[in-house]
């Protein structure tokens, strides 16, 4: 007899996948962080169950073809070390539901906070008219501030075909097609003459070094969307170079660089940023006003 015809309920399942995640040593880092939620979460998933169950129905016996898939999945998650969201397909970002594979990342960013409370107190919902996402990815960036800033006009820009096409799946599946543009290319290029309130991007930013030391599971990600050069800085460079050409005089720039802060405030110690906070934790992201970007790197964009 098999592992998974002794597992006969869906409680038997979460036991056991837990126990199994705690004793392969999971990192988790794409939509939970310990190893009970991401149980319930591929479980509850996999069977298409609301993720508020009544204790009764811990203990209803699953079908041969049921525990037969979670048996697969749960094993894929262990053996393979796939991010959890790749099973699933799906990660949640500033309270939606996106579609995600392995031709994208998966949406994390503590950006999704900053969105959730309308980039206040930068912006102004009825004043904002245009957004910029640099390295869209899956879309979740773009999405969500269409669906904060329901009048605004929101440009997503990526070099990868593959993400486009992951970015577009979620356009149609949110109703924003109207309000949302995909552009196919390198950060600005595809953006002559284009000006935005804000310009938001979470851009490639991990180091060499640092890539080589994370978890397993961050491997299964494509590494042109995580990977930024010797410092992790190579995109964030040029979208401070480049920024102020697209910012409206009262416009905002918002870039998430992880753990390259500290490399980017040493490179610009005269540089203000305002480095942001999250109530639910996580940071290395900062601000700059369009009048900061003119006086500091307006002389470099000329060149």
């Amino acid at each position: 007899m098999t592992e998974h015809n002794e597992l006969l309920t869906i409680r038997d399942f979460t036991r056991y996948a837990v126990s199994r995640f705690q004793e392969a040593g999971l990192y988790y880092g794409h939509g939970t962080d310990n190893a009970w939620d991401e149980a319930c979460y591929l479980i509850w998933h996999s069977l298409h169950l609301p993720y508020s169950l009544h204790n009764e129905v811990l203990d209803a016996r699953l079908l041969q073809a049921e525990r037969e898939k979670l048996y697969h999945l749960i094993q894929k998650r262990v053996k393979e070390r796939l991010p959890l969201a790749y099973l699933t397909h799906e990660a949640w970002f500033a309270g939606l539901p996106f579609y995600v594979d392995e031709r994208v990342l998966v949406p994390r960013s503590p950006i999704a906070e900053l969105i959730e409370n309308h980039f206040q107190p930068w912006l102004e919902v009825d004043k904002t008219q245009n957004i910029l996402d640099l390295c869209t990815g899956s879309g979740c960036i773009a999405i969500a501030c269409a669906k904060a800033f329901p009048d605004a006009q929101v440009d997503a820009t990526d070099i990868s075909p593959d993400a486009l096409a992951v970015a577009k799946t979620n356009i149609l599946r949110h109703h924003v097609e109207d309000q949302v543009t995909l552009h196919e290319g390198d950060l600005f290029k595809p953006l002559k003459g284009k000006l935005y309130d804000l310009i938001v991007s979470n851009p490639p930013y991990v180091s060499v070094q640092e890539m080589q030391e994370l978890p397993l599971e961050y491997q299964h990600e494509p590494q042109m969307g995580l990977v930024a050069g010797k410092q992790g800085l190579d995109f964030a460079l040029t979208i401070l170079n480049e920024a102020a050409q697209h910012l409206r005089p009262e416009g905002v720039l918002i870039v998430e660089v992880g753990n390259s802060e500290e490399a980017l405030e040493e490179t610009f110690p005269e540089v203000p940023f305002t480095w942001l906070e999250f109530q639910r934790g996580g940071g290395g992201i900062f601000m700059l006003t369009a009048e900061q970007l003119k006086q500091h790197f307006s002389a470099k964009t000329k060149g």
